[in-house]
């Protein structure tokens, strides 16, 4: 055990050394997949998988960097689709103006959810943000004259970038491509700051964090507005690409799927939520004969990482579920939290 530590523990300082060396090479081999393997099945799984790594990644914000228990994913997923649609059908906006909009009518809306559950933790704040993915859902169905209610919104406009439409899953591959990668290389450098450590110190111990002068209630108001936001903005990219909306594409089941790639990922981690994107997507697509036994797949893979590794395949090793070398880096995270708080 001790050997594959060790091991573990080598390749991990030799990837910490080469990271930025490492997600160039990645970067470069995703750019030219769609050259050497570009058939509309395999771009149509790669898209879903971009799109998941952002959806799970923003609630991984939520529920990983600050410890709240968010499962209303969903519905803040079916704000930014609808945005988009009905921006894009009703008003005639052009897609890359409504996409930052719709982040920011959904974080507005994450921020009024967040309000009154600032003093709530645990299994109270799971069910008032299960509530609200719900009574966003109903909304999208009975709002017929805004949402097109039961029949959906059909014929949402496709995008254009410099005049080229893009309509198929081959060219939607880079739209995906480019907000995973810029949804990652910005949540990275806001969790590496201030505001980042001040999230941490709030999901290890409220009233440690507290005492070190960090507002708990603002920090925890702009983590739900932060992940709310990357959650509508995966919303609007999505819907111009189905072309179609309806409620029932943000049911609960949705939000359980997102969560569970969160879950088997690991909390507390941007590189988790990306590769339990992955593993949920192909296991979608090699257990799709089966149909929904591929649930049962799911929950005995959920079960067997709560089992034999509760924080997930990456982990959150700033985390008390990582152990001594966990809490020794908490205690650091402290100790900056307190000297920059004091100058």
């Amino acid at each position: 055990m001790n050997g594959l530590t060790d091991r573990y523990q080598s390749w991990k300082d030799w990837y910490g050394k080469r990271s930025i060396a490492v997600y160039l090479v990645l970067l470069a081999v995703l750019l030219v997949i769609p050259g050497l393997y570009g058939k509309s099945y395999f771009m149509g799984v790669m898209c879903r998988i971009f799109m998941y790594s952002i959806l799970a990644g923003a609630l991984n914000i939520i529920n990983g960097y600050s410890g709240q228990t968010c499962l209303g994913a969903a519905g803040f997923f079916c704000i930014g689709a609808y945005t988009e649609a009905i921006l894009s059908t009703q008003a005639g906006w052009n897609f890359w103006l409504i996409i930052p909009v719709a982040g920011i009518i959904t974080a507005a809306i994450g921020f009024l959810v967040a309000l009154p559950t600032l003093k709530m933790s645990g299994i109270y704040l799971s069910i008032v943000t299960l509530g609200f993915s719900e009574i966003a859902r109903l909304l999208a169905l009975n709002w017929t004259g805004l949402t097109g209610g039961a029949l959906g919104i059909k014929g949402i406009p496709v995008p254009r970038f410099f005049g080229l439409a893009i309509k198929n899953p081959k060219s939607y591959y880079y739209v995906f491509l480019a907000f995973a990668v810029l949804f990652l290389f910005i949540s990275d450098r806001v969790i590496k700051s201030r505001i980042g450590r001040a999230w941490m110190s709030i999901r290890e111990n409220q009233l440690a964090a507290r005492s070190l002068g960090v507002d708990a209630s603002a920090y925890k108001a702009s983590n739900f507005m932060y992940g709310a936001f990357w959650i509508g903005i995966a919303g609007a990219v999505y819907a111009p690409y189905v072309r179609f909306i309806d409620s029932t594409y943000f049911t609960l089941d949705e939000g359980w799927n997102i969560l569970s790639m969160v879950i088997i990922g690991g909390q507390g981690t941007l590189i988790g939520p990306v590769a339990g994107s992955l593993i949920v997507n192909f296991l979608t697509e090699v257990l799709r004969p089966v149909g929904q036994w591929r649930l049962v797949a799911y929950a005995l893979l959920i079960i067997g990482m709560m089992w034999f590794r509760p924080q997930g395949l990456a982990g959150a090793s700033a985390s008390i579920v990582a152990g001594d070398r966990g809490l020794r880096k908490l205690a650091k995270l402290a100790a900056r939290n307190r000297k920059e708080g004091g100058r």
